[in-house]
């Protein structure tokens, strides 16, 4: 078939349609593809005022967004072709109106190509735009050599991992009809996302051999065509279709980690007045999972950024319900009553403004924990589970539910289940630390001391971890390292007390719960 593009010539610099690219010189210039729309929207109508309700329905799609949000993106396609917002020699303002192209165009060149039939996908999207939360392409997988079961595999996991993913509500995941013209090796990620209009693309490769077959798959970033994530799965043949749920299960947890500390570490580098409603958001996730008292207060004023640009975000309300939860489980509050009731409060509004959001009930699960309605919690942390399966987080925070009110063998299964589907988690040394708990409540004081002295010594493992630690010690008769554990939770917060300790951790379990009050008072807390 013959294919036409449009290459606009503006001054120095070529915007060519076709390869949706930005070049000086030959050279292309770095610029977000959704500034590349704006450039591309602006340029074809230079002839008109383009209004700010044009711009933000044709690359926002009606969605709302902030004037900030919106002068940022037209500042960096002025950027781009080396403008300012004081010169205006290629786009000028038009106050309270919209923006019009003033800059020197050529008339554009129509270039023709031939392309044979079946080469590219059937069917071009339009330019990348921001849909306002990450993005996604899964491609069927690469099979290498002819065995059958590799063949089967590389076409049902992605359509497994497209169905579990599109179950992320904050995720857009693109259809498998779209996604699946892509295929055969050495597929250009970035031309995925500039046809299909994602920031990520998910692709694996399949390889059978001496009965046993290889799976390794990839996620990359559309813009940069970096890879984030690499995992790799070998098992004999006969078992792959056996393993596939337990696959897609690891895949999407990862997935539903890598990503959004993709997104965070990206907008660390942007000016706040700049972030987004989404960027904030996973800027202030970041920032909660350090788990310190500075790392809290940067999160609220983050997740309270992300409210203000989208007051019915629920993600974001359900943000400031775990950060002020944090407030109040970790002592950093003065008031932990007021803490406990705006945990509770944002958590209902997030469920309020999306009811299927696993994050929301999640959140609203926990926040009971501070009022210490711990099995109240446990039909909002299923409900989590129920519209995500793999939601390693929820997984883990039933586990404790059921370790503190004495069901430690059930705990021991779900913390177990949780860090096999997320074994980098933020949320690790929580894993870890209940793990222990669990052995606690059954009596088994050597293993829960092993258990919860690796969860001390985690990164991001906090002041009630090392309270833990110094009860799992001395209960198991090591005194030595129980003092030292003790030493360590003053040093970080002083005025940290049992009643702290109980009031973050409500223990329904009697005897576990005497046993671990008995030594703490014995540490002098």
């Amino acid at each position: 078939m013959i294919r036409r593009a449009m290459t606009y010539q503006v001054g120095d610099f070529v915007l060519d349609a076709h390869k949706f690219e930005l070049r000086r010189a030959g050279q292309p210039v770095a610029v977000e593809p959704q500034v590349l729309s704006i450039l591309l929207l602006l340029i074809e109508n230079r002839e008109r005022l383009v209004t700010k309700d044009e711009l933000i329905e044709k690359i926002w799609h009606g969605r709302i967004v902030s004037d900030s949000a919106l002068t940022s993106r037209v500042k960096s396609a002025r950027q781009a072709l080396l403008d300012d917002g004081e010169r205006q020699a290629m786009i000028r303002t038009v106050h309270g109106r919209g923006f019009r192209f003033v800059g020197p165009v050529t008339e554009p060149v129509v270039t023709m190509s031939i392309v044979e039939s079946g080469s590219e996908p059937a069917s071009v999207a339009p330019p990348w735009t921001d849909l306002g939360k990450p993005s996604i392409a899964v491609l069927p997988f690469h099979v290498l050599g002819q065995d059958a079961t590799p063949a089967l595999i590389g076409e049902a996991l992605p359509h497994e991992l497209i169905a579990e993913l599109s179950r992320m509500r904050w995720l857009f995941v693109i259809a498998r009809g779209s996604s699946f013209q892509f295929r055969g090796p050495g597929i250009d990620v970035g031309q995925v996302g500039t046809v299909l209009g994602v920031r990520y693309c998910l692709t694996g490769m399949l390889e059978g051999g001496d009965g046993r077959v290889t799976i390794t798959v990839e996620l990359a970033d559309t813009r940069t065509r970096g890879v984030i994530w690499v995992e790799q799965f070998a098992a004999p043949a006969g078992d792959i279709p056996s393993m596939r749920q337990d696959i897609v299960a690891r895949i999407v947890s990862a997935l539903e980690v890598q990503i959004p500390f993709h997104q965070a570490y990206e907008a660390q580098f942007q000016p706040i007045a700049d972030l987004d409603a989404w960027s904030a958001f996973h800027l202030g996730l970041r920032q909660m999972f350090r788990f310190t008292r500075e790392g809290n207060v940067e999160s609220l004023a983050l997740f309270e950024r992300a409210v203000q640009l989208d007051p019915r975000f629920a993600r974001a309300h359900a943000g400031l319900s775990f950060a002020h939860f944090q407030n109040a489980f970790l002592g950093f509050a003065v008031d932990p009553a007021a803490e406990a009731t705006a945990a509770r409060r944002f958590a209902e509004r997030a469920v309020e403004l999306d009811a299927l959001d696993p994050f929301a009930n999640f959140t609203l699960g926990r926040s009971l924990w501070l009022n210490g309605d711990v099995n109240g919690s446990l039909a909002w942390l299923d409900r989590s589970t129920e519209l995500s399966p793999n939601y390693a987080q929820a997984i883990y925070s039933r586990a404790l539910a059921e370790t503190v009110s004495g069901a430690g063998a059930e705990g021991q299964r779900d913390v177990d289940a949780a860090m096999v589907l997320s074994p980098i988690d933020p949320l690790h040394y929580a894993m870890l630390a209940t793990r222990g708990l669990s052995h606690l409540v059954r009596g088994e004081d050597a293993i829960a001391q092993q258990w919860v002295e690796r969860a001390a010594r985690s990164p991001g493992a906090h002041v009630v971890i090392a309270m833990i630690a110094a009860a799992c010690c001395l209960l198991n008769g090591d005194e030595e390292h129980a003092r030292d554990w003790a030493d360590d939770v003053r040093r970080r917060h002083p005025t940290f007390s049992r009643s702290d300790f109980f009031r973050s951790l409500p223990f329904q379990a009697i005897d576990a719960r005497r046993r671990i009050a008995e030594a703490l008072e014995k540490l002098g807390f």
